[in-house]
């Protein structure tokens, strides 16, 4: 009997993690195809001139102890510190026997996460809470409005909490969803709060509300459980992550040489062109070599895919139904263009005070309306062997953007004079210290949550006349999943393949149980 055969569209981390799964666990022989040079996906780590860049900002931190698991398997934690002194501000917690970050590179760091939004020329805490510091900066009154606001949303909040503009306010009240959350969720969608579907905020936002957030910072002043306190609380108030010495990408290079050395095979610059079924099931598909043009067709038992809905249904042989076809083409996507730049120092003025030459931050939510950036990430927090010098300060700014408008159209030239204009704008550098800089466009970074997205049924129904196709990840299943959710996904297929399980309802369910979200119990 000849050897099952499993083809992955895609190695990013669900494509990765499904074929990792195979090879552990089954007799199936896993072959990954993927159009780029690069391994990762979004979450993989560009690599200019020696300075890394994190492709919209990855932190390793999960909910799922499985995940959490896999992960220490392929990278161990850290048993030293690393080279910066941004850590020793911090309790870290070192493992015993663990690799020495200076001495290795396969090693997972724990690093201190801190984000915050820049509003007004001033930062505030992300999440958003009302402390006292945050009142001085908004204002007494405006502090009494938004709390009256807040009461008001929770004696007669919302009934009909279909989109994301009701979603905020019946958490944080109209008068902080105005604030903080209107502004910048439009600049990040391109379109109305009123037009987003709420299972965005649900997945992102979780269970986090203005009374949850204050409780947390309440119950950071009291405990010392670090391990405790982490596992309870949102993915948005996490104050510690794991995060690979070299990036995200470095965690999937290392899975995708484990894959080969287990006899696995990943194609690169190969992309899938054509899924052809006999009555429901898929029995082959052709791979297309994107540099000579050579086509093949290759038989297989499974077919996983993490490409975009609306490039699978446009390949499928016979075509899927007609009203399938219709909601495939209208899933729509945000795109992402990151403007990474090396300088000798910042210059981050806050109000009236001095400017600083570094901030404590990974990154920091600009909800500046006199800016098109979004983001900035401040590479040397997330691992200060990202950047190539020592002393040198390594940023991205992040624009959202939709692919072919005006913004994405610009020269890599005029990309980085317009975020080191926006940045000097805002008072974060001096143009005078910038050494450097770098261009990346990501294309479909974000399945959008408008367009057809209210009819995916359709699609989910389809798919599962076809019990040998799997749709994992997040373009795979229009869902913006983290990382972790992502991984989730591959294991559940690979998991209902070993169990015999047809019935894929448990693999639409990732990423969407309320438990989950909000806490681990």
């Amino acid at each position: 009997m000849s050897q099952k055969i499993a083809v992955i569209a895609g190695a990013g981390p669900a494509g990765l993690t499904a074929a990792y799964e195979f090879l552990k666990r089954t007799d199936i022989h896993p072959i990954v195809c993927e159009a780029t040079d690069a391994i990762g996906g979004i979450a993989q780590t560009y690599n200019y001139k020696g300075n890394r860049i994190d492709i919209g900002g990855h932190r390793f931190f999960s909910k799922s102890a499985r995940v959490m698991d896999w992960w220490f398997d392929i990278l161990p934690l850290q048993g030293a510190p690393a080279s910066d002194t941004h850590e020793k501000e911090h309790e870290i917690e070192y493992a015993k026997e663990g690799p020495n970050p200076e001495m290795d590179d396969l090693v997972m760091l724990q690093r201190p996460r801190l984000s915050r939004i820049f509003y007004r020329r001033h930062f505030f805490p992300y999440p958003i809470a009302i402390t006292l510091t945050v009142a001085n900066r908004l204002g007494l009154w405006n502090t009494f409005l938004i709390g009256l606001s807040y009461i008001q949303s929770q004696i007669f909040p919302v009934k009909d909490e279909t989109y994301l503009d009701a979603f905020f306010i019946n958490r944080f009240g109209h008068r902080l969803y105005e604030t903080f959350f209107r502004d910048y969720t439009e600049k990040v969608w391109g379109v109305k709060c009123s037009e987003i579907k709420a299972d965005w905020g649900a997945q992102r936002i979780k269970g986090l509300s203005l009374k949850r957030a204050v409780s947390h910072a309440i119950k950071d002043l009291l405990s010392s459980d670090f391990q405790k306190s982490q596992q309870e609380r949102e993915t948005s108030l996490i104050t510690r992550f794991y995060y690979p010495k070299l990036g995200p990408g470095q965690m999937w290079e290392v899975v995708a040489r484990k894959i080969t050395d287990m006899g696995g095979e990943i194609h690169m610059h190969t992309v899938i062109s054509s899924v052809r079924l006999e009555g429901e099931t898929v029995v082959s598909v052709t791979m297309k070599d994107m540099h000579t043009g050579e086509e093949r067709s290759m038989k297989c038992d499974y077919f996983f895919s993490t490409m975009p809905i609306k490039h699978l249904m446009g390949m499928i042989e016979p075509q899927p139904p007609e009203d399938v076809r219709n909601v495939a083409n209208g899933l729509i996507y945000r795109d992402f263009i990151t403007v990474g730049l090396l300088l000798t120092k910042l210059h981050v003025t806050e109000g009236k005070k001095e400017p600083k030459q570094t901030i404590p931050d990974n990154w920091v939510y600009v909800q500046e309306g006199d800016v098109k950036v979004g983001r900035v990430q401040v590479f040397n927090n997330w691992s200060p062997y990202l950047v190539k010098e020592k002393g040198m300060t390594w940023i991205g700014l992040e624009y959202f953007v939709d692919e072919g408008d005006k913004i994405w159209n610009l020269s890599d030239e005029e990309m980085k004079e317009l975020g080191i204009a926006e940045m000097e704008k805002i008072g974060f550098i001096d143009r005078a210290d910038v050494i450097d800089g770098c261009v990346l466009r990501m294309p479909k970074t974000y399945p959008a949550y408008f367009g057809t997205y209210d009819r995916m049924d359709v699609i989910r129904d389809y798919v599962r006349t076809i019990p040998n196709m799997f749709l994992i990840g997040r373009n795979g299943m229009h869902r913006y999943n983290n990382q972790d959710h992502s991984m989730l996904t591959a294991m559940t297929a690979v998991d209902n393949i070993v169990e015999g399980r047809i019935d894929d309802s448990n693999l639409w369910e990732v990423n969407t149980e309320r438990t989950y979200h909000e806490e681990k119990k």
